[in-house]
């Protein structure tokens, strides 16, 4: 086996390991990936504008106004006026929300974090290096992408 058989057998085992797991998470739960973190961020933080939400996941406000039209429908958040300024709206959760968010599993890269805080500094900065190398023999550096493994749909780049 070639060296460049490794690399395309371990991003292999990286996308089943983040589609497995996407999809457990919606066998459980009924959500997606990002629909858990954007309740997740709702849970921390308490009520958020939608371009609050969308900088904290880093997520498009377009992605985040879909995300939130769903939960919204399915009673896990309620938007409503901003008491001091009626031009912006505020997103929270419902008792179903924090329902959900309690009673989910855990995101897959919460499981990845723990672990990858507890390599040294000089690791980290390996593999993030080798990573983004990659993702640039791929011509993948600029492909919509936020820090929530799922396997969803990716959009081509604009032209």
């Amino acid at each position: 086996m070639t060296d460049h058989d490794d690399i395309l057998i371990a991003l292999r085992r990286i996308t089943r390991a983040i589609d497995l797991q996407s999809k457990r998470l919606l066998k459980k739960t009924g959500l997606t990936a990002p629909q858990l973190v954007v309740i997740h961020a709702l849970r921390k933080e308490g009520q958020m504008s939608p371009s609050a939400i969308a900088r904290a996941v880093s997520l498009s406000q377009a992605t985040i106004t879909s995300i939130l039209d769903r939960l919204e429908k399915a009673d896990l958040v309620r938007r409503e006026r901003s008491q001091t300024d009626k031009r912006v709206v505020l997103t929270c959760l419902t008792d179903r929300g924090l329902e959900a968010a309690e009673e989910a599993p855990e995101l897959l890269q919460a499981g990845f974090l723990r672990e990858f805080r507890k390599l040294q500094e000089w690791e980290k900065s390996m593999l993030i290096s080798s990573l983004q190398r990659i993702a640039g023999l791929m011509d993948a550096e600029d492909l919509d992408a936020s820090p929530i493994l799922d396997s969803g749909e990716l959009s081509e780049p604009d032209a």
